[in-house]
């Protein structure tokens, strides 16, 4: 049975918290938040979305696999601790661009860590959860 109020409630929602959760993975390097976080807000997001309108229609507006997310931001993780290793220094080494991105600030080597674990959160939480509400 689906209820009306709770799709319409989720498709309201949805954009509201993944934004939010963006803004928790940018602003995760300086201060409390970051990837992890970030990647459960995006993913209670997509569920809930599931949840009241179905697995399948939430499959389709995340677009991606779910198992690739989690295999892009294993590669983003592991390049951010290796190019520090090109340059001659330690594996996972925080290396920092010298001009700052206007609303982003500095970026360098750990928030590409941290996309790869908001993205490895994602699919994980996302694999499990979908299928748990399939069946």
């Amino acid at each position: 049975m689906r209820s009306l109020i709770l799709a319409a409630t989720a498709r309201f929602l949805l954009p509201i918290l993944f934004m939010f959760s963006i803004f928790l993975l940018v602003r995760g390097h300086h201060l409390p938040g970051g990837g992890f976080v970030g990647g459960l807000v995006a993913a209670a997001a997509f569920v809930l979305y599931g949840i009241a309108h179905g697995v399948e229609e939430a499959r389709a507006l995340l677009r991606v696999n779910t198992i690739s997310l989690l295999g892009v931001g294993l590669l983003l993780a592991l390049a951010s601790g290796l190019l520090p290793l090109a340059g001659g220094e330690a594996f996972m080494t925080g290396l920092w661009f010298q001009h700052p991105v206007p609303v982003l600030g500095k970026l360098g080597t750990p928030v590409i860590f941290d996309t790869g674990v908001y993205l490895v959160v994602l699919g994980a939480t996302l694999t499990v959860l979908f299928n748990l509400v399939e069946d």
